[in-house]
């Protein structure tokens, strides 16, 4: 049920606030240190960050897709280390759980996800199966009342930090694609779970990923997610496209960060005895990225509100995807290009910002698959429509 205005209004503020006084502060130290303080997590968990998206009877708040969205505005202003601390929790880490688990998987692992104290992740990428779910080569055969999974996981967000892994692993191997996929809710500390060393990264330095490897790991037939071989790649797709409306919401609240200090730091710049705001080209880079960000804002709360209305939402997330990375990243390009010089080191957030956002483009599916994702659906209701 959605929230009443006042309480929206003032969850919303909270955000505000506490990314202005709390999280703004302490990027600088993220960025160096690698790691989100073990106190600023404490907070979140007070304030409920980790419980965002899951329903209220498993200690959750359960917000709708749109106040997901308002909310991830807000959030997104800081670090993105940040929001996926908490972020996998709330998104593809807890959501197929809530979307496709059955009672006792939603009673056994949410409660734990809403508070904070279980960090779930989700196990979809392979060295050789990225974007491409349907050709996952990790396996799981069914022995007697468990299953055995054997197989790597590659570039798994909070994986050194997660104690529950949704894993994507192939049941079925005489069934080519996706539908031989199922889901798996496998724990970290279950034998045979090896988790790699976190990875050195361009940027996002906070947000920790590693490689995920099950070597004859036997897990019980209970941790199936839904109790039911054949559906993990539906229940895949379904959780990237909520994940992508809430990456999308984020990305778009960067923008809106980095674009005010962009248009703060051409106020500030003199050149020949004026603010360089005064520029007409300075004038055409803040004039293009206001349009991206009018843009992105509008298309992610539209489609928040479709997902909300339960229509199907594949072609309008794989838009706001698409839409919202590539204009964060040419709003970071532009904001470096403002500063100068200044831009190019460390003396202000530009630089930072810069190496953040590159991986916007990458994850929750490449770009290149999001404009295979809207061809395809763009063409299939075309033929459809000429019958």
């Amino acid at each position: 049920m959605p929230l009443d205005k006042e309480t929206l209004g003032d969850l919303i503020a909270t955000m505000r606030r506490y990314v202005r006084e709390r999280l703004i502060p302490n990027e600088a130290r993220v960025d160096e240190e690698d790691q989100v303080p073990p106190e600023i997590l404490d907070e979140m968990r007070s304030l409920g960050f980790f419980g965002l998206t899951i329903p209220e009877e498993y200690g959750g708040l359960g917000l709708t897709s749109e106040e997901e969205a308002l909310v991830n505005l807000e959030l997104g202003r800081s670090s993105p280390a940040f929001r996926s601390a908490f972020g996998t929790n709330n998104g593809i880490g807890s959501q197929g759980i809530v979307m496709a688990g059955t009672e006792e998987q939603k009673q056994r692992y949410l409660p734990d996800m809403a508070a904070g104290e279980l960090i779930g992740s989700f196990a979809l990428t392979e060295p050789e199966a990225g974007s491409d779910a349907g050709s996952l080569t990790t396996r799981a055969v069914r022995d007697g009342d468990s299953y055995v999974l054997n197989g790597t996981k590659r570039y798994i967000t909070n994986a050194p930090l997660a104690g529950l892994f949704t894993v994507m692993a192939r049941t079925d191997p005489s069934v080519k694609g996706a539908k031989g996929v199922s889901a798996f809710l496998v724990e970290r500390d279950n034998p045979g779970v090896g988790v790699g060393r976190p990875e050195k990264k361009m940027g996002q330095h906070g947000a920790p990923v590693s490689d995920v490897v099950f070597t004859d790991c036997r897990v019980p037939a209970e941790a199936l997610l839904g109790g039911v071989e054949g559906q993990g790649f539906r229940v895949a797709m379904k959780v990237l496209d909520r994940g992508r409306l809430g990456i999308a919401a984020s990305f778009t609240g960067l923008a809106e960060r980095i674009f005010d200090e962009m248009v703060a730091y051409s106020l500030e710049r003199q050149q020949f005895g004026r603010p360089i705001a005064e520029f007409q080209l300075i004038q055409a880079m803040i004039a293009d990225s206001k349009a991206d960000l009018v843009a992105a804002r509008a298309m992610v709360l539209e489609s928040s509100r479709a997902h909300d209305r339960g229509e199907d939402i594949s072609l309008l997330a794989a838009c706001c995807k698409l839409f919202t990375s590539e204009a964060l990243g040419r709003v970071a390009d532009r904001n470096v290009q403002v500063h100068g010089g200044a831009g190019y080191v460390g003396d202000y957030p530009a630089e930072r910002h810069y190496r953040d956002v590159r991986l916007a483009r990458i994850y929750e599916g490449t770009n290149q698959i999001q404009q295979l994702i809207i061809a395809r659906n763009v063409i299939r209701a075309a033929k459809a429509a000429l019958g």
